[in-house]
């Protein structure tokens, strides 16, 4: 039972990755979600430990429940993927620019809109908030919408909030994920 959640949570932060990735190329170009795909393909290409959370979102629109989060981490360092799931980490099959790959063709399967917010600090830094709505229909039909903040200096997300809706048994749920791009350093296995 075990193994399955960890593949299971596996394959939700994978999917959630990939759902911020999933716009069409030339329809990003037109509704703003340029500066997205490219802070999201850099993530890619520097070193970046990510720590992300993933809740179910009440269907009554209250807030998701923090307490009850499935916590994982990302790194990409050294050409590798690091992925720590309940407390082990692993080094992934894929390099980055195989995960790169993957979600230019993400990109191509999906319905996605993108909308400047406003300039906001996080963590002394200045970031552009963009808006961000997602749909997908070939795997099943799949939502997403959120918030994702870009440092407007490195171009670099530095966080990111976003509800995602599969229709399937997962639900509905709420991921939450934080980048850090200093000291990163590849994880003890």
């Amino acid at each position: 039972m075990k193994t399955k959640r960890i593949k299971s949570l596996h394959a939700r932060i994978a999917f959630t990755s990939g759902l911020w990735l999933m716009g069409a190329a030339p329809l990003a170009a037109q509704s703003g979600c340029q500066p997205i795909d490219d802070a999201m393909n850099k993530v890619m290409t520097v070193p970046t430990h990510i720590y992300s959370a993933m809740s179910s979102a009440p269907s009554n629109g209250a807030k998701p429940r923090t307490d009850e989060a499935s916590h994982s981490e990302t790194i990409y360092v050294s050409g590798s993927v690091y992925t720590k799931v309940a407390g082990h980490w692993s080094r992934g099959d894929w390099t980055p620019q195989q995960v790169m790959k993957q979600e230019q063709e993400n990109r191509q399967k999906s319905k996605y809109t993108c909308r400047y917010l406003r300039d906001e600090s996080v963590n002394g830094e200045t970031a552009a908030v963009y808006s961000m709505h997602s749909e997908r229909s070939d795997v099943g039909h799949q939502t997403s919408a959120g918030q994702i903040w870009i440092s407007k200096s490195r171009g670099l997300p530095l966080r990111d909030e976003v509800d995602i809706e599969s229709g399937g048994p997962a639900g509905k749920n709420h991921y939450s994920g934080r980048y850090e791009y200093t000291n990163v350093q590849p994880p003890p296995l």
